[in-house]
This record gives structure tokens, sequence and C-alpha cells, in this order.
């Protein structure tokens, strides 16, 4: 069984769509295997977004990142990592086609909804980095 690891960002939690994300993960049959709300502190976002630190919008991701709460969830299935990075769509709002989280709710950069993990790797990474274990 392959983990993955999903941000609901401060939009998607100001716009009340946590509970519209997850659904469509466990309608696809993967499950919400552990689930925590919180606000990042900027240490935690900064080593979130360390691979992001030369782009000259590093410092407004951080700051967008830590400006509201968000929920995080471990969602575990055969193939979760793509099976949610389908779900959500492209990165670029403008990119991600209906039907996908992102093309249904997003309209533009930083502001896409929804984080997920890119790889199995990264998926043990961050969720080690944010709920221990």
């Amino acid at each position: 069984m392959e983990r993955t690891f999903v941000m609901v960002k401060p939009e998607g939690v100001e716009k009340g769509l946590v509970g519209e994300v997850l659904a469509r993960m466990e309608r696809k049959g993967l499950k919400i295997t552990r689930l925590a709300m919180g606000r990042l502190e900027a240490k935690v976002a900064e080593e979130h977004y360390a691979h992001l630190k030369d782009k000259p919008f590093f410092g407004e991701l951080v700051e967008y990142i830590t400006s509201g709460p968000v929920a995080m969830a471990v969602v575990e299935g055969p193939n979760a990592v793509r099976h949610v990075r389908n779900l959500i769509g492209a990165t670029n709002p403008l990119e991600a086609a209906p039907g996908t989280i992102r093309g249904d709710f997003a309209v533009e950069l930083p502001y896409n909804i929804v984080h997920a993990s890119d790889s199995p790797e990264t998926a043990e990474i961050e969720i080690k980095r944010f709920f221990g274990a």
C-alpha cells in the first residue's frame, strides 16, 4: 500500500473545500489514514519549499502558506501518489484540466488549492515532516 501527503492550502480551507478535496480522493477508492488542521510555522514552510529557495517568489510562497490554517492528510492506496496527482491536476491552474481539483477551483498561482507529494520518496519525507511518522 502506497502513502502520499496532501495539504489543502489556506485558500482551500478559507473557501470551505477541505471536504471536497478529501471526498474526491475517497471516491477514487483511496483512504484518509491521518488528518490534521494547523497553521504552518515559517521554519517548517521554508523547509518544505527549500527546493525553491533560489526562486524570486520563495518569500511570497512562504508568506502565503503560513497566512492561514491548512488541512494535512496522509492518503493511502495502490499507486496513491499518481492517483492523487491526477485528481489535483496541473500545478498551474491555467493548465489544469476541468474536472481536476485545481481545474475546478483554482484561478492563479500560488493559489492552487492543494499540495500533493510528487513521488513516493517525497511523500515519506513530507509525512515525517508534518506528522512525525
